[in-house]
């Protein structure tokens, strides 16, 4: 056994967060055994986050878990988005530590797709995407990627767990579980 395996909690949520909704995978020892979403509403950030922090908290104090692991957040586009996001997060980390749980790590994106063998395009796969779709927008070539990507994410983790997930940020969560359950020693050094 590892020395890092010894503070390995048996029970973990790993979580996909957005400024829109939480998404979960609840994880006992290796084993999926529960997926699912809740949406934050408000007319602005700062009503979402206080709703975010309220449902969080219920969420994980009903879920019975010993620790959580969230995807990191990683700046894209728009710096108000990764503000808001990190908010949004922030109000999740803290309303998990007012239930007693603890945050074991943050997983960048790239990692955990890269480790489910879901990672950048190759140079190859994006050519295909212009020859099959010519005359437009670098942003539509980008959205048409990420498309790609999430449809992988979500077979991966049908295929794997035996499951039927439909939704990506679903899916994304569970890879971002899946790569926690599998390599929990660089989670607990970080």
């Amino acid at each position: 056994m590892k020395i890092n395996d010894i503070d390995r909690p048996s029970r973990i949520c790993a979580i996909d967060a957005s400024t829109n909704s939480l998404a979960f995978a609840i994880f006992n020892d290796k084993s999926l055994v529960k997926y699912g979403k809740i949406n934050f509403v408000g007319n602005n950030i700062f009503s979402k986050i206080a709703d975010a922090s309220r449902k969080t908290g219920a969420l994980l104090t009903q879920l019975e878990i010993d620790a959580i692991v969230i995807e990191h957040t990683v700046f894209m586009n728009s710096p108000k988005t990764m503000a808001d996001l990190s908010m949004v997060q922030g109000a999740l980390l803290g309303s998990a530590g007012n239930c007693g749980i603890r945050t074991a790590g943050s997983i960048n994106p790239i990692t955990w797709q890269t480790f489910i063998g879901n990672g950048k395009l190759t140079i190859d796969e994006k050519k295909s995407i212009v020859d099959q779709n010519p005359n437009k927008s670098k942003s539509f070539y980008k959205q048409v990627e990420r498309d790609l990507r999430k449809i992988k994410t979500i077979n991966f983790v049908n295929t794997y767990y035996d499951v039927n997930v439909e939704d990506n940020d679903v899916a994304d969560s569970i890879g971002v579980g899946h790569y926690a359950i599998h390599n929990w020693s660089k989670i607990a050094k970080a």
